[in-house]
């Protein structure tokens, strides 16, 4: 088909090629700051009645696209949706965010199970007809991006019961039990892998594995718990689809940060605000293509301190195979002028 022949720069740069005009997208750029999400949600109700619709999910997906014409779309969904497909129950009430039956101990573990994995067949209809809606509305340059959460992120809310400040209970029980831990860790492994595999089946281009709280491990548990497990979900998806790139995004990483890089097969890496731009061109954009890594709360500033925070990036990461990112989502507040005006930036346009 012609539609599947036109270049996607992203795609090009995570096997790496670099562009005066690197690709952009950003990281949770379909959600609650755009106004036509906000309509299509109060329609729909809560945030698992538009995931799991994939119509819904499609038109969300969309959404920013048709606004901004990203380089890439990332499928509207959740890194929470694995453990549903566990049978692990999942809510999201207003104003306190995820909620789980959290997992008490190794013998919770029993509770779950892959026979649940069908709960996913909405998440791959959405991807299927995202690929078909982007080339029907003209973005046949747009990638289609697939994701998941990393394992040791996914299992702190599993066993937190849902967001935490200190992961208390899954850092104890990494100590106390690392057997039992691990146990949990495999049963994701396998899962996420799966999942990821289907994605790719479904329409995803490339992927990125979301390790939101890898900030909260030491050096020796970031190698057990981070790396580990990502390069074997890594090894798994690569083994059916060699050719589709993974992102990783090891969020709050440091010094690991390097390690992360080398051992764990990814194609490209995601580097977040907090990361000192020098370093990365230096010792990291040196061995992979990097995505990053602008404030969020830059964005959300907007006007001249959103200028000289983008410009510092575009100038800091430019010569080297790069994809323009945030450090971590879009602020549910920001306004969308302000990403049109980043946008333009990017673009080199004048503002």
């Amino acid at each position: 088909m012609a539609g599947e022949m036109v270049p996607k720069k992203i795609l090009k740069v995570l096997q790496g090629e670099c562009f005066d005009v690197p690709p952009f997208w950003f990281m949770r750029q379909a959600g609650r700051y755009l106004p036509e999400y906000r309509e299509l949600r109060a329609e729909k109700g809560g945030f698992l009645a538009m995931a799991f619709d994939p119509k819904a999910a499609c038109e969300i997906t969309l959404q920013p696209i048709r606004r901004f014409q990203m380089d890439a779309a990332i499928i509207f969904s959740d890194i929470l949706v694995v453990p549903m497909a566990l049978g692990q129950h999942l809510e999201f009430v207003a104003g306190e965010g995820p909620k789980l039956e959290a997992l008490a101990d190794t013998q919770d573990l029993c509770r779950l199970s892959d026979k649940h994995f069908d709960v996913l067949d909405p998440v791959f209809e959405a991807l299927n007809l995202t690929r078909a809606g982007l080339k029907q509305e003209g973005f046949e340059s747009t990638a289609l991006i697939g994701f998941a959460g990393a394992p040791w992120t996914v299992a702190t809310y599993m066993i937190e019961g849902g967001s935490s400040k200190d992961f208390y209970k899954t850092r104890l029980w990494s100590y106390r039990d690392p057997e039992g831990f691990q146990a949990l860790m495999d049963m994701l492994v396998e899962t996420t892998a799966r999942y990821l595999i289907k994605q790719v089946e479904a329409g995803a281009e490339a992927l990125q594995i979301f390790d939101s709280w890898s900030g909260a491990l030491d050096p020796i548990s970031f190698e057990k718990w981070s790396i580990a497990p990502t390069k074997e979900i890594i090894a798994r998806v690569k083994a059916v689809h060699p050719d589709v790139p993974i992102i990783g995004f090891p969020k709050g990483a440091g010094h690991n940060l390097e390690k992360y890089v080398c051992e764990t097969g990814i194609d490209g890496v995601g580097i977040d605000q907090f990361t000192p731009l020098d370093y990365v061109s230096s010792n990291i954009q040196t061995k992979i293509p990097v995505q990053g890594n602008l404030d969020p709360f830059a964005l959300l500033a907007g006007g001249e301190t959103l200028d000289r925070a983008a410009k510092e990036v575009l100038d800091s990461l430019k010569g080297r195979p790069f994809i323009f990112n945030l450090g971590h989502g879009i602020n549910k507040d920001t306004p969308p002028e302000n990403v049109e005006r980043l946008v333009k930036i990017i673009r080199g346009e004048s503002v």
